[in-house]
């Protein structure tokens, strides 16, 4: 799947490039929406409804780490069970608070699967990943429309 073909499909396409972005599948979501935002679409329902898909990805990887098997951290997400239980100290330490960046491209997946395998509660994992995930597209929108803007 391609950006050209997904800003073909507007507010559809970018509900699926924030969904794929949000999981373990690498996709940028920030240039779909820049490109719809570039062909006129609107910031609001693009900011909706890239939060709400990306953080349904997020919360998909969330649940395959709490489903606790190594073997699949291991397999998507090319971690050895050593680093693995490396994190378990950071994640203890800051908790949920680590779902704030759970949009960073591929450190966020790994994080997010960290949170669910170590059994972060998963209410404080949603909504801190809300949070960062709406703070993100909002910035991005603001930068995107200043810089376009006269």
């Amino acid at each position: 799947m391609d950006v050209a073909g997904l800003t073909e499909w507007g507010y559809w396409g970018m509900f699926l490039a924030g969904l794929l972005a949000g999981t373990v599948v690498p996709f940028s979501s920030e240039v779909v929406l820049v490109a719809l935002l570039a062909l006129g679409f609107d910031a609001i329902p693009l900011l909706i409804i890239a939060s709400i898909s990306n953080w349904i990805g997020g919360m998909t990887t969330y649940w395959i780490g709490l489903m606790g098997k190594t073997e699949w951290l291991e397999k998507y997400f090319n971690v050895s069970h050593s680093k693995l239980i490396g994190f378990q100290s950071r994640i203890s330490k800051w908790g949920a608070y680590w779902a704030l960046i759970s949009w960073v491209p591929i450190a966020g997946n790994l994080i997010t699967a960290a949170l669910g395998f170590f059994r972060v509660p998963t209410l404080a994992v949603a909504i801190y990943m809300a949070i960062g995930k709406v703070a993100r597209y909002a910035i991005l929108i603001y930068i995107t429309i200043q810089a376009t803007s006269p």
